[in-house]
């Protein structure tokens, strides 16, 4: 499979580059290309020698509680028949939640052999660093990866022009038509194709929209396998049916029992628990959002959760693909829940790789009150608003009563419109409030 550049790349270069790196864990869920990109950093070396301790249990024998990670190398070496050199030769361990000491040597690493570039990974890496979560603290840096963004799947196809010119587009000075329909047309393709880098490859190939969705199936698949070595007190069926409800429940408040009716709140929360640690269901936590940090007032009995690939969820909900390729504008899809977890993985993807990132939102609680605010962000020492809509038209009342609760004046919608700005004179509280429209295919700009 070919590989197509991602922005983690250049991380990777510099992590390369510095004197001061440390092991990087690069922490993700299954198949959005950790191995991929650490196997790309590796032709940039004299040598490369990757482990797969999933693949090559035998090699875990030599790893031992009793850690001596130059003779660990040396062993290593003889075993793959590959000199270890440091400064000329990039060690990559694979898989290593599968073996608990190769984890806990990451830190001697550090401390004895720092000038190796040592880099580790694995698929259900969370539910271990789970059990031991301070390891290494201080001696490792992680590395957060996810499927590929929007700004990624233009790369991919060579669209870089069009790209610049939406990273340069502003209020003032919006895109031409021509240029807005292109990027709302990928926009679309993007939503069925998603980011699975196996699935983005296919479609530059093929541009299949079945074959895409096979592939799709096949990860999904893949997932649920993984369910079985999963924390034995949830049960696979059930995990198979929250990670369906996290699809189907996007966009709203979680609801537990809308999972099975049966089922206690307790499992359920548990399954939820466990699908966040694997990577394939990230919370969006509630918060009054009264000031900075916005996790400080956060409220986590109400959650939304983001599917892990906007493709992934579409096919596991069997959207027919006329529903994204063929709806107008106004309506891209019958709820505005599809491109709310674009916009939130979009958030996610192009947040600081090396911070697991937080999303919250705004929920009024008041009695017979109806508003909600999709996302919050920390800009400028202040909370910046996010509207998302799913058309080019809607009322954007909440945000304008969110606004005016918390004394802001600036704020985002984003929708298929083109980049503006519009201002709102609050006549009760004698403020003039400017909203920013940014494309949803340019969040990467905000």
């Amino acid at each position: 499979m070919a590989y197509y550049k991602r922005q983690i790349d250049n991380e990777l270069l510099l992590w390369k580059e510095s004197p001061l790196r440390k092991p990087l864990l690069i922490r993700g869920a299954r198949q959005v290309g950790k191995s991929s990109a650490v196997q790309e950093l590796g032709k940039t070396f004299q040598y490369y020698v990757e482990i797969n301790l999933e693949k090559q249990p035998s090699l875990k024998a030599l790893f031992t509680e009793d850690v001596d990670v130059h003779k660990t190398c040396e062993r290593l070496s003889a075993a793959v028949s590959t000199p270890i050199i440091p400064s000329q030769t990039l060690l990559f361990i694979d898989e290593i939640q599968n073996c608990e000491p190769a984890i806990m040597s990451l830190r001697y690493f550090k401390e004895n052999y720092p000038e190796l570039h040592v880099i580790a990974a694995g698929s259900l890496l969370e539910f271990t660093l789970n059990e031991i979560p301070s390891f290494a603290v201080g001696r490792i840096r992680s590395l957060y990866m996810y499927p590929f963004s929007f700004d990624e799947f233009l790369t991919a196809q060579g669209l870089d022009l069009q790209l610049e010119a939406k990273r340069k587009a502003t209020a003032d000075e919006p895109l031409f038509e021509t240029i807005h329909r292109l990027l709302c047309d990928q926009l679309r393709t993007f939503f069925l194709v998603g980011g699975m880098p196996e699935a983005v490859a296919n479609w530059i190939e093929n541009h299949d929209h079945i074959s895409v969705q096979r592939i799709h199936r096949d990860i999904l698949d893949t997932y649920q396998d993984d369910f079985a070595k999963y924390k034995k007190r949830v049960s696979p069926d059930l995990l198979r049916q929250v990670l369906r409800s996290v699809a189907l429940q996007a966009g709203r408040k979680f609801v537990f029992s809308q999972v099975a009716t049966d089922m206690s709140a307790y499992k359920v929360k548990e399954a939820l628990r466990l699908l966040g640690l694997a990577g394939l269901a990230i919370p969006v936590t509630r918060s009054d959002a009264n000031g900075l940090p916005l996790g400080a007032e956060a409220d986590t009995s109400y959650q939304k959760y983001l599917f892990l690939d906007i493709g992934l969820m579409l096919t596991l909900l069997s959207t027919p693909a006329t529903d994204i390729l063929l709806t107008n504008d106004t309506d891209i899809i019958n709820k505005g829940s599809v491109t709310e977890v674009f916009a939130g993985l979009e958030l996610v993807k192009y947040s600081d790789c090396f911070q697991k990132p937080e999303l919250y939102f705004w929920l009024n609680k008041s009695k017979n009150a109806n508003a909600e605010v999709d996302y919050l962000l920390p800009r400028a020492g202040k909370v910046l608003p996010v509207e998302v809509k799913a058309g080019t038209k809607g009322s954007m009342q909440s945000l304008y009563l969110f606004m005016a609760k918390k004394g802001l004046v600036k704020a985002v919608r984003t929708s298929m419109e083109n980049f503006q700005q519009c201002e709102y004179n609050d006549t009760i509280n004698t403020a003039t409030r400017q909203i920013n429209v940014v494309p949803l295919y340019a969040l990467r700009n905000l």
